[in-house]
């Protein structure tokens, strides 16, 4: 008989946050009595959108980079995003001293892209709907003889994200459901770690848009699908396929996905500033707008919901608030 160990455990997890105490932010957990009403249940809203660079992912980049090598952190790091990760990793960089190189879509937000120049680092872009990202930052990365710290697909990545869920535990105690936009998985799995791993009644629900619905497809047959990139407001999320180390953790631990659409992503943001007075970025908004829009049934009386980021610039969230993109 053979066992599988899991990519990362509550362990990992609990050791990442003792890591990242006093760099990372320690984000609020936001009520609201009028979400409550529209929704039917307690909610707490994890803010990691107050977090470092804007958005969890400094959490997971940190507590890989951290764990390198003096050789490795005097060489440099690579990596490869759509813009949270890329901030992520280039603070991390900046913190600890050394410098990142960052492939990025061409059509990646430019407050992302300015951000990530801001920290420091060298910016490589490509086309996201023809070009292999994870190839040309691997090619980079030996060219140069960088540490290369993927977005997800990394054991120290997924045990830093799931530091949200686990903070967010410690406040509240136990609830009945967890809600987390999947994109390539890491948060979904280092939040199902930590979460199943102290409350293993916990519902934990993926939420995805429409457009790109890989995780819930990949859930279903059981195996990893892949979609067309899609195409969505939700740029955090455009990908293609969940990843191959996150998915073996997701088809564990994730109780259902659910999707939703770039008008009910639209109508959150709205919400979230509008109501709670709160700046959210559309793939940060997806838990929020499955919420509101009632695409979960049979809600327990306390849910927890990890609002992802809030890195949207103030032309395109006004554009986006408006019903434009």
């Amino acid at each position: 008989m053979t066992t599988t160990t899991p990519p990362v455990t509550l362990d990992d997890v609990r050791d990442a946050a003792a890591r990242l105490q006093g760099v990372a932010h320690r984000t609020p957990v936001l009520r609201s009595r009028t979400l409550d009403a529209l929704v039917g249940a307690e909610v707490f809203l994890k803010c990691e959108n107050l977090q470092r660079v804007g958005a969890f992912k400094f959490r997971g980049a940190y507590n890989a980079a951290s764990r390198l090598t003096p050789e490795q952190l005097a060489r440099g790091i690579a990596a490869y995003s759509s813009g949270n990760h890329a901030q992520a990793v280039a603070l991390a960089a900046r913190e600890l001293g050394t410098t990142a190189v960052i492939v990025m879509p061409e059509d990646a937000p430019a407050s992302k892209r300015a951000a990530t120049e801001g920290y420091g680092a060298e910016i490589v872009t490509y086309d996201r709907y023809t070009g292999d990202r994870e190839a040309i930052a691997q090619g980079l990365a030996a060219e140069r003889g960088l540490a290369l710290i993927p977005p997800y697909e990394h054991p120290h990545v997924m045990a830093g994200q799931g530091t949200a869920a686990l903070e967010l535990l410690e406040e509240t105690g136990e609830l009945g459901a967890l809600l987390a936009p999947v994109g390539g998985g890491g948060l979904m799995a280092g939040s199902a770690t930590a979460a199943k791993g102290l409350y293993p009644g916990i519902r934990m629900v993926g939420v995805e848009p429409e457009a790109g619905d890989d995780t819930k497809r990949s859930l279903e047959a059981g195996r990893r699908v892949s979609v067309p990139v899609p195409r969505t407001i939700a740029d955090g999320q455009a990908l293609h396929t969940p990843g191959e180390l996150t998915f073996s953790v997701n088809r564990r631990l994730v109780d259902e996905v659910v999707l939703v659409s770039d008008d009910e992503i639209r109508a959150a943001m709205r919400f979230a500033f509008e109501r709670l007075k709160t700046v959210v970025e559309p793939s940060g908004a997806t838990p929020l707008a499955a919420l509101l829009s009632g695409r979960l049934s049979g809600l327990p009386d306390r849910v927890g919901v990890i609002v992802s980021g809030g890195n949207v610039d103030a032309d395109r969230f006004a554009r986006l608030c408006a019903g434009g993109d």
